[in-house]
C-alpha cells in the first residue's frame, strides 16, 4: 500500500495511476473468469451462469475505469497485457480443479482487491473526486463476488489453504508492479 503514497505527484496524477492499475486489474479479472468459464464447462457446469455474471460485472468495471482514463487523456497501464495473460492462465488452471478451486481463487483475489479499494478510497478522498466516484462504483459488486464465492467454500479447507497464499501474493505483486510501471 505504500506504493500508492510513494508514487504520488499531484493528486490527479495519483488518482490516474491508481485508475490505470485498477483498469489493468479488471482486465485480469475478466480473463480469470474467461479461463474459469472455459474449464468449468467440464469441471463445474453449475457455476457457468454465476461466472458469466461475474465476468460481465468485471467488463463493466474495466469500461468504467477506461472511460475515466480516456477523459483524463491517460493511456492504459503497462501491466495491462500481463494482467490479461496471467489472469487467463490462472483461470484455466484453477478452473481445471473444479468449483471449490474456482471459488477459493475468487475469494483470495477479491479479499486483496477489496482491501486495496478501501485504501484507495481513503487515500483519494478529498483529493480526486472523479477517481473516488469510479472506485466506489465497483465496490458492492466486488464484495458480492467475494461473498458469493465464500459461500461455496463453507466446508472446504484444502483449496483455500492451497490457493489463498499463492493467489493473494500474486494479486499483491501485480498491483505493486502496476504502480511501479
Amino acid at each position: 500500500m505504500n506504493a500508492i503514497v510513494q508514487h504520488a505527484g499531484s493528486d490527479t496524477d495519483l488518482g490516474s495511476r491508481i485508475l490505470k492499475v485498477n483498469h489493468a486489474g479488471e482486465h485480469g479479472a475478466v480473463n480469470i473468469y474467461a479461463g474459469q468459464i472455459r474449464m468449468a464447462r467440464l469441471t463445474a457446469p453449475h457455476l457457468l451462469e454465476e461466472l458469466s455474471a461475474f465476468r460481465a460485472d468485471e467488463r463493466r468495471h474495466r469500461a468504467l475505469f477506461w472511460a475515466e482514463l480516456e477523459r483524463r487523456g491517460r493511456p492504459r497501464c503497462r501491466s495491462y497485457g500481463l494482467c490479461g495473460f496471467g489472469g487467463y492462465a490462472l483461470g484455466l488452471i484453477t478452473g481445471l480443479f473444479g468449483a471449490r478451486a474456482i471459488a477459493a481463487t475468487t475469494v483470495a483475489v477479491e479479499r486483496v482487491v477489496l482491501r486495496h479499494l478501501a485504501h484507495q478510497l481513503e487515500t483519494l478522498e478529498g483529493r480526486d473526486p472523479a477517481a473516488v466516484t469510479a472506485i466506489a462504483a465497483i465496490l458492492d459488486e466486488e464484495r458480492e463476488h467475494h461473498d458469493t464465492s465464500a459461500g461455496h467454500l463453507h466446508e472446504d479447507r484444502f483449496w483455500s489453504r492451497l490457493l489463498s497464499p499463492v493467489v493473494s501474493a500474486s494479486t499483491e505483486a501485480v498491483i505493486w508492479l502496476g504502480m511501479k510501471l
